[in-house]
């Protein structure tokens, strides 16, 4: 009979269904504010008299901050705590989008970028982090993780998907019937325009995040430490957590996996613009579908989440439906690549699937993804091993964003994506495994012990995902 004690949260611990809920919502909060500021994000750089060059260089100083701060930060949260990162995250936002609003030169706006390039490194892990941490002491290391981190994935598509249409139609609403828009402006002397309410209505929804990460988010109490101990702890995580990728094989497996990812997802964001912009034959109508788009791409993105952990049950574990899912995604660009140059209701038809299954791939893979990485990394690296995948996907995105403006126009931009894809979902083709080992090993020397095999690992939620502890770990 099975002892349900063991299922039951010690004092002071949270139930698994409980951190699930307060993750999922931590999620959504972070992230609808962002989605609020990304559509009149470039049109308000441009009202606020920035050349397109200057709104280059206020894009180009999010993702340079985001990817220098990237480990470091990830190594903050494993030394200090996931609330302090996370809330300083919130924090960074909060004052980046005031920025963001208000700011009339080109100097404050570019700040306001880095600023939210510092929020959006912060907050790659704590969360994350915090949800696994807290399921492990509630209910122990084998307990199920990815039905919460796909429904945390899905929290946050949706909240982009919601705050793209909402951003986008606000300052459109301000303009209807008595022009309330102008009379903001008027009333604020041009500081207040209708393309900068989203960001100001993220910045409400910003506070509240703050408080709930304050309030709902407790976790155990951390040995005292010292500034020089934070400066000579955040190092050490910061290089066991690289080692561990260069010497665990899924763990490198799972980085490579979301350099792949970040490929595709920087090719279908560059070259989709320009694709509805000849489709619709204006850039106006153009940058209409292109929200559209955006949201059902977030929509898409939201259906692979739900569906990452029944796709894992068919598949047989997680390893396999890595592999389905970052096949699909590779599979779409493909698509989208063979009928770039194509017209007509059927090769339309064909991109739109394409499109679709690059979104609900990646969704339904990251899931899967993630529950192995938390099985073979101990809380004392957790968020800093989500920093260096997150580092992968941001990097190997940003030069396949260089090289694709050197690629002829048409299929070969769109294939580049699509072939980096496929790299990285035939690094899950099925390979002898350390599970097979072990069973092979225990067959060879008369064991007949069946807990060792696979079944039992797929049982536990993937093949071969035991943790083990990583270098530098005290």
């Amino acid at each position: 009979m099975t002892d349900t004690r063991a299922a039951l949260p010690g004092p002071g611990l949270l139930d698994p269904r409980t951190a699930r809920r307060r993750y999922v919502t931590v999620c959504a909060l972070f992230w609808l504010p962002l989605g609020l500021a990304i559509a009149p994000m470039v049109a308000l750089m441009t009202e606020r008299g920035l050349a397109l060059a200057a709104v280059a260089g206020c894009i180009a100083a999010h993702s340079l901050t985001a990817a220098a701060l990237e480990l470091p930060t990830g190594g903050l949260s494993d030394v200090l705590g996931r609330r302090a990162v996370l809330a300083a995250a919130g924090l960074f936002d909060l004052v980046a989008l005031v920025l963001h609003a208000l700011g009339t030169t080109a100097w404050v706006l570019a700040l306001g970028m880095a600023l939210k390039g510092a929020g959006r490194a912060l907050s790659s892990g704590p969360a994350e982090a915090w949800y696994v941490d807290t399921v492990h002491a509630s209910a122990g290391p084998d307990a199920e993780l990815r039905t919460g981190l796909a429904r945390g994935g899905a929290a946050t598509s949706a909240a982009l998907a919601a705050g793209v249409l909402i951003g986008g139609a606000l300052p459109w609403l301000l303009g209807l019937g008595p022009d309330l828009g102008a009379r903001i402006g008027d009333a604020t002397s041009g500081l207040v325009i209708p393309l900068s309410v989203p960001a100001l209505l993220g910045v409400v929804v910003e506070v509240g995040f703050l408080a709930y990460v304050l309030t709902a988010l407790p976790e155990p109490p951390r040995e005292r430490t010292t500034l020089r101990g934070v400066l000579r702890g955040v190092p050490a995580t910061v290089v066991a957590g690289v080692r561990l990728g260069g010497r665990d094989a899924l763990v490198r497996r799972i980085v490579l996996s979301a350099g792949a990812a970040g490929s595709a997802l920087i090719t279908v964001e560059v070259l989709t613009p320009g694709r509805a912009v000849d489709l619709t034959g204006a850039p106006e109508s153009g940058a209409v579908l292109f929200a559209g788009l955006a949201c059902a791409g977030y929509l898409c993105s939201m259906a692979g989440s739900h569906l990452a952990p029944p796709l894992a049950r068919y598949a047989g574990g997680s390893e396999r439906a890595v592999l389905v899912g970052l096949g699909a995604a590779a599979g779409g660009l493909l698509l989208l690549g063979l009928t770039a140059v194509s017209s007509g209701p059927a090769p339309l038809t064909l991109a739109v699937l394409g499109y679709a299954l690059v979104y609900v791939g990646l969704g339904a893979a990251g899931p899967s993804e993630n529950d192995i990485l938390h099985r073979r990394v101990d809380s004392k690296g957790r968020a800093t091993a989500l920093s260096v995948q997150s580092l992968s996907l941001q990097l190997v995105g940003a030069g396949t964003g260089l090289v694709l403006g050197h690629l002829p126009e048409g299929s070969p931009r769109w294939l580049l994506g699509g072939a980096v894809m496929l790299a990285g979902a035939l690094l899950w083709v099925r390979r002898r495994t350390v599970a097979e080992d072990t069973r092979s090993a225990n067959s060879a020397a008369g064991s007949g012990d069946g807990k060792t095999g696979e079944a039992a690992r797929s049982a536990a939620g993937a093949t071969d995902s035991q943790p083990r502890p990583h270098p530098g770990q005290r």
